[in-house]
């Protein structure tokens, strides 16, 4: 029997009924067997700044951020597309996850396996997704190549009240949380 795999899940919006936090709730509700799925905010992060790391050293909220990551055998990252390209609090977020741990250790987000998906507007965060796998490869992250998740006007997925109602994006979640399960226990040797 595999070992449980416990991912730690990222929306790239800090905005309360962000379309992306509720992919991650569908996530959540699609897990495969061995799985669980624990949220972060990102709200709390303070943004990067290097002369605060000198001087002070890790903020409380990014050394509570590097626990996390460092705890999760896999990360997942829905993001919108804000300009062509990734919201600013997830840049910020991964720019903290990149720097050393405050005992030296390398980055938490380091040889991490990390599925992507994003709901957006009409290419459904085509290239926030590709800016997101270039900081990935840049800190030696273990990105899953498919299946690629790109909910197009995801607005119109779901109901007033927020509630899915296209099944199909829920099926492609769950195809992505099957081949994340798959791919980290590879990447573990199992």
């Amino acid at each position: 029997m595999s070992s449980p795999i416990h991912v730690l899940g990222i929306a790239g919006s800090l905005r309360k009924a962000s379309y992306n936090k509720r992919l991650l709730g569908i996530a959540g509700d699609v897990l495969p067997d061995g799985m669980t799925l624990e949220t972060l905010d990102l709200a709390p992060l303070p943004m990067y700044n290097e002369d605060v790391e000198r001087e002070q050293g890790l903020p409380p909220s990014v050394q509570h951020f590097h626990a996390r990551i460092a705890a999760a055998d896999a990360l997942l990252i829905a993001t919108p597309e804000y300009n062509f390209s990734i919201p600013g609090v997830l840049k910020n977020a991964l720019d903290w996850a990149s720097r050393r741990t405050v005992d030296g250790h390398p980055a938490p987000i380091s040889e991490k396996p990390l599925a992507i998906m994003g709901g957006g507007g009409r290419l459904g965060t085509v290239r926030a997704q590709l800016h997101l796998r270039d900081i990935a490869l840049h800190n030696n992250m273990h990105v899953l190549n498919s299946p690629q998740v790109y909910i197009i006007g995801v607005w119109n997925h779901f109901d007033p009240d927020g509630n899915l109602t296209d099944l199909s994006v829920r099926d492609q979640i769950a195809r992505l949380m099957d081949a994340l399960a798959a791919w980290t226990r590879r990447l573990r040797g199992e």
